[in-house]
């Protein structure tokens, strides 16, 4: 037989194209559109449904940037078309390039009820089935012209429409159609029998049989199709098709567990404000759709879009808890947000499971056992514990698929965080969490499945993505056609647990990965937007302090606990570690609107915080010092006040050569005539810190265009080339500080340096009012310590890495997150460079040449950024920065000096000789990281405890303020462990014995 298999495709697509698809609505009538549109932001519905309006036509423009419109459509079904199905073809003037991402709607009745969410791949709503002819259109649309920032469609290029200050008033859309249509459903199904045997006919080897099978009886149904008379001649086109379609699965065949998907940014290339109104369009589409099709299984994460619809569309949100208590609409993921984990910090990344487990539990009675975070920019190696504490034990993700060096060895297998804790982890291999059910991406799936031999299940998110949509009825229509389907994988609707019940059965012991997940891709958002980052961080450790000083007082003094002020500024800071926003991707509205919020919410705490204090302290005049940290200083208990000598600094003097000398007898530093580290003297320990020759205090500064992703992305290249910045404006001294002022570019940097008088650190405090674009300016620290491996802090410990790039795995990794301090060593004696708001940073190493022939480790601490997309402006302005040198440290001193760094001491006036600690620990090595009272108003008081060496400790937790006589060990949501036995208690005093990094939750109830 010739072979006409070109001939036939290309005859497919065309037929399709230009006769089928136009078909399934082979008569229409126009509606009647006038439209309304807000001076300023959205109005509520109530005002929208009733606004004064005026005629609109196709080919109208209409919408300016950010704004909304209200459409009136109105019209009335033919008379003629009794008996037909009736749907409305509403186009606001769609692209169907990005599907949720430009002009949207919501369609409602006059009397406000939300009918369905209108996107540029979903734009019909169905008026009836069948009609009975003279039915009478009134619907009310909101239209929100949202800017498509990639309209031309050019990626990345830089644009003022991100921010509604920017963005002008031209009108961003062309109305177009909008009418009546009949729908043919035949027809409409003969394009889903065409679309799903093309796409696998694609797919299928040319040699093996089934590809001919579906190409034969793909032309017989071309064949069977009038051309004059699509409509007439579809029943028996897919009469030709049945056969093949009915042939089944291979028992062999991989088996695809779709859920229902809508992955919604939280922010991104929109504000917040928009994406309360995506989640209320998506939602109304998916609970019609469950109406509409009894099999179809939808999931949707993030507490907080919950909470979003609860509050603004109470309607939307009766339909999402029938729909939750039917088992169909399911909650996903058990966390607030789906929030980056590389930079929230231990507390904060509990309390994002702590928030979102809570809310399902209480809205729903659901518990959920995996996290899900589908599109987050890789895994910090301390969020397995996490997971296992708040009471999951599963992870799903597609992201490390996007990795550019190594592809990841596993899509189902065991992860293990840094405490030897293990969670169930998938990978989906449909590689997306839009997946549109095409035949491409299935086999895709089915061939990308790493597992192949001893397990043949994956799970598939099926639905438009990132700015919402979900799922369409073409995809569930695709889905029933493959539901058991010679050559394609199998594919049937299930929920989350329901896959991972099944996986787990298949495959109980599957492989480990040990560490983090890094994602080799995306590493600048450790760096971009850095105001966002430093108000992360200050948001972060003030609300440690405000817990604990709340607690303190209201165990000792009776002060009411702010429960509720302390539960809305969790979930704030929490909806602000999502991952466009912590991690700098977001347009400029987003981040504009992220600054003023941290600066509410330091306003607010700092109130708290200031009136426990003065609680404590009475009325007087003396000073007491308040200790937040974990750990004692200068005599001041952690967790305590007391009266406390002034630390101070050493007062700078001249140094041979130019520069200046800083000596406190533990630490000499001296600083040279370029405003340069070139030594820091560790006198207990006979050594020298910085590298023979080098400098430290080092600023750099790269050129930073990366090929793709501006805002996310840093390329290796970067460092082929770049300038050290050593030429100085000004070099003085200011009280006991040594005062660096440079100048660059169009910028300018001003450096503090000083040594206490009795602690063996280097400070450093930056300020740089930075205006470059596609520059990267890091802060290097060349150290002469021979490290094979490093530490950075994460969640609840930290996690190594090597300095070395012996293979691409580790030649990957050269830009990674730490928290508060980066530590390198050799036995005996290592170094800590610690931080107060940074996380991205480089370590590399390098031999000597010469005599010496010693190895040089440099830390570089990455500061700013400045990509123009989505953000023109990115990081433009002032910025403030704190760091420190410490020689001669410990891991032990570098967790001390992290904490020390980010929770400043507190100088309050008063009566009180002192504050004792309301929770003391009598090792060091045992790191309280909260001190609260439970979240249940019981009164109870809770501790948040860690093993922060990385080796086993045996501690005893004392509480001074009521009779602790038992403990209850407790998960992440303070309930009791199950099976867990309570800790002994004697007098007064709690002992622990903990593994490495250990997380142990301490509930300890008051009489």
């Amino acid at each position: 037989m010739h072979d006409d298999r070109k001939l036939v495709e290309a005859r497919l697509e065309r037929v399709l194209n230009e006769r089928v698809r136009p078909a399934v609505h082979p008569a229409t009538t126009p509606l009647t559109v006038e439209i309304w549109s807000t001076a300023d932001e959205p109005v509520p519905v109530a005002e929208g449904l009733v606004a004064p309006t005026r005629p609109i036509v196709t080919g109208a423009p209409w919408g300016a940037p950010w704004g909304t419109s209200w459409f009136k459509v109105t019209g009335e079904v033919p008379a003629e078309w009794a008996g037909r199905t009736v749907e409305a073809v509403l186009d606001l003037g769609f692209t169907p390039r990005t599907p949720g991402f430009q002009c949207e709607g919501l369609v409602h009745e006059l009397d406000g009820t939300p009918v369905k969410g209108l996107h540029p791949r979903n734009n019909h709503v169905r008026v009836g089935a069948p009609a009975a002819g003279g039915e009478q259109i009134h619907w009310r649309i909101e239209a929100a012209s949202n800017p498509d920032l990639e309209a031309d469609g050019v990626p990345f290029r830089p644009t003022r429409l991100g921010d509604k200050a920017t963005a002008g008033d031209a009108p961003q859309y062309v109305l177009g159609d909008m009418v009546l249509a009949v729908f043919d459903e035949t027809v409409w199904n003969l394009v889903m029998d065409l679309e799903v045997l093309g796409e696998l006919m694609a797919e299928l080897p040319v040699d093996g049989a089934r590809r001919w099978e579906l190409l034969r009886a793909v032309s017989r149904a071309l064949d069977a199709i009038d051309l004059q008379d699509v409509n007439g001649t579809a029943q028996a086109a897919r009469d030709e098709l049945a056969e093949v379609l009915a042939a089944p699965a291979s028992p062999a065949a991989h088996r695809i567990s779709a859920v229902g998907h809508a992955h919604i940014d939280s922010a991104w290339l929109w504000p917040l404000r928009e994406t309360v109104r995506k989640v209320a369009r998506t939602a109304s589409n998916m609970t019609k759709l469950l109406e509409d099709e009894p099999d179809f299984v939808f999931a949707m994460s993030q507490a907080q879009q919950f909470a979003w619809i609860k509050e603004h569309r109470p309607e939307v949100y009766a339909r999402v808890k029938k729909a939750v208590a039917d088992g169909r609409f399911v909650p996903a993921g058990g966390m607030w947000v789906e929030s980056d984990t590389n930079m929230p910090g231990s507390e904060a990344m509990a309390r994002q499971f702590v928030h979102g487990k809570r809310f399902f539990l209480e809205e729903f009675g659901i518990e959920n056992d995996e996290a899900w975070l589908p599109d987050t920019f890789g895994f910090a190696a301390g969020l397995p514990q996490i997971i296992k504490a708040a009471g999951s034990d599963r992870l799903l993700t597609q992201k490390i698929s996007w990795s550019k060096t190594n592809p990841f060895p596993h899509h189902t297998f065991h992860w293990e965080g840094i405490d030897g804790t293990r969670i169930f982890t998938h990978f989906p291999p449909v590689d997306s969490y839009n997946c549109e059910m095409t035949g491409a991406q299935l086999a895709h799936a089915a061939r990308n499945f790493k597992e192949k031999g001893v397990a043949r299940r994956s799970l598939a998110p099926v639905g438009y993505g990132d700015g919402g949509g979900g799922t369409t009825r073409e995809m569930v229509a695709k889905a029933a056609r493959l539901r058991s389907m010679e050559g394609a994988p199998t594919v049937q609707w299930e929920s989350p647990a329901d896959f991972f019940e099944k996986a787990e059965a298949e495959y109980p012991d599957p492989p480990v990965w040990v560490g983090e997940l890094y994602l080799e891709l995306h590493r600048a958002t450790l760096t971009s937007q850095a105001q966002t980052k430093r108000g992360n961080r200050r948001s972060e450790s003030l609300l440690t302090e405000a817990e604990l000083w709340a607690a303190t007082a209201a165990v000792r003094a009776g002060v009411p606990y702010p429960y509720e002020g302390l539960d809305r500024i969790w979930k704030t800071v929490l909806l602000h570690q999502f991952h466009d926003i912590l991690p700098g991707s977001s347009i400029a509205w987003v981040h504009r609107e992220a600054r003023k919020t941290y600066a509410r919410v330091a306003e607010e705490l700092e109130g708290i915080i200031g009136g426990a204090q003065r609680a404590l302290a009475g009325a007087g005049t003396s000073e007491l010092v308040f200790n937040s940290a974990p750990h004692a200083r200068r005599g001041v208990p952690a967790g305590g006040a007391s009266a406390a000598a002034d630390e101070g600094g050493v007062v700078p003097v001249p140094r041979d050569g130019g520069g200046y000398l800083l000596d406190n007898g533990l630490l000499r530093v001296e600083i040279d005539a370029r405003g340069l580290v070139v030594s820091a003297y560790d006198r207990a320990a006979d050594r020298e810190a910085i590298a023979p020759g080098q400098a430290a205090n080092l600023l750099q500064l790269h050129p930073d265009f990366p090929n793709q992703w501006d805002a996310w992305d840093v390329d290796a290249f970067y460092r082929n080339t770049g300038s050290d910045l050593t030429e100085v404006a000004a070099l003085g001294v200011e009280g006991t500080s040594v005062r660096i002022v440079r100048a660059f570019g169009r910028s300018r940097v001003s450096q503090l340096l000083s040594v206490p008088k009795d602690a063996k650190r280097l400070d450093i405090d930056t300020e740089v009012d930075w205006h470059e674009t596609e520059r990267f300016l890091k802060l290097a620290f060349p150290l002469d310590v021979k490290a094979d491996r490093y530490a950075s802090e994460t969640q609840y410990g930290h996690v190594y890495r090597p300095t070395h790039q012996n293979t691409s795995w580790e030649w990957a990794k050269f830009e990674a997150c730490n928290h508060r301090f980066v530590h390198v060593d050799e036995p005996g004696w290592g170094v800590a460079i610690v931080n107060d708001a940074t996380y991205g940073h480089d370590v590399t190493r390098a031999v000597r040449t010469g005599v010496d022939a010693g190895t040089t480790t440099t830390v570089r601490a990455s500061l700013l950024r400045a990509p123009r997309y989505p953000d023109p402006e990115t990081d433009q302005g002032v910025h403030r920065f704190h760091h420190a040198l410490v020689p001669g440290a410990t891991v032990g001193d570098a967790v001390r000096e992290g904490y020390r760094a980010n929770l400043p001491e507190r100088r309050v006036t008063g009566t009180a000789a002192e504050v004792a600690p309301l929770v003391g620990v009598d090792n060091d090595a045992v790191v309280v990281s909260a001190v609260k009272l439970a979240d249940d108003h019981s009164g109870d008081l809770v501790v948040r405890l860690y093993e922060a060496n990385g080796a086993r400790a045996r501690a005893t937790v004392r509480v001074d303020g009521f009779a602790a006589d038992r403990a209850v060990l407790t998960d992440l949501l303070e309930r009791p462990l199950p099976g867990a036995e309570r800790p002994t208690v004697a007098d007064g005093g709690v002992a622990l014995a903990l593994r490495p990094f250990q997380l142990v939750t301490l509930r300890l109830p008051r009489a």
